[in-house]
């Protein structure tokens, strides 16, 4: 059995955990253009009776967690 799965974390956790590691490792020129690449949107709508609600939440997560 794999030892991040022996420690309780999936693969998605373990990978996160991995990439930002290497991200802090990384000498500081290239650690700003990784850390923009962490960078990514994601849009919530919320629905209701099967229509989407007017209006939506709009969160990015950036290195130093969601906004």
């Amino acid at each position: 059995m794999a030892a991040w799965r022996t420690a309780g974390l999936n693969y998605i956790n373990y990978s996160n955990i991995a990439a930002n590691l290497l991200r802090k490792a990384l000498k500081p020129e290239l650690r700003t253009q990784a850390i923009r690449r962490d960078a990514s949107h994601i849009k919530f709508t919320k629905w209701q009776n099967g229509r989407p609600e007017k209006g939506f939440a709009v969160m990015i997560r950036n290195p130093l967690g969601w906004i």
